[in-house]
C-alpha cells in the first residue's frame, strides 16, 4: 500500500517547470523534487493548498492511493 504522487503529471499538463512552480508555491526546488519523486514522508496542508492553487487542481489530482 502506498500513496502515489502525481505532481509531475499535473506539471506536464499545465506546462510549468519545477523552478517556476517552486517559486510560485514558496518552497525550494529541492523540496519540490522530493515531493515529485514520491520520497516525501509528509506534506503540509499549506503546501498542498498552494500546489492546488498554482496548478488549478484538486488534492486528489496530485495524490492517489495504491494497494
Amino acid at each position: 500500500m502506498e500513496i502515489v504522487v502525481n505532481l509531475d503529471v499535473m506539471m506536464a499538463r499545465r506546462k510549468i517547470s519545477s523552478n517556476e512552480l517552486a517559486e510560485r508555491v514558496g518552497i525550494t526546488p529541492a523540496n519540490l523534487s522530493i515531493l515529485k519523486t514520491g520520497k516525501a514522508k509528509a506534506i503540509r496542508f499549506s503546501t498542498l493548498m498552494a500546489l492546488c492553487r498554482e496548478l488549478d487542481c484538486q488534492p486528489g489530482d496530485l495524490l492517489s492511493y495504491r494497494e
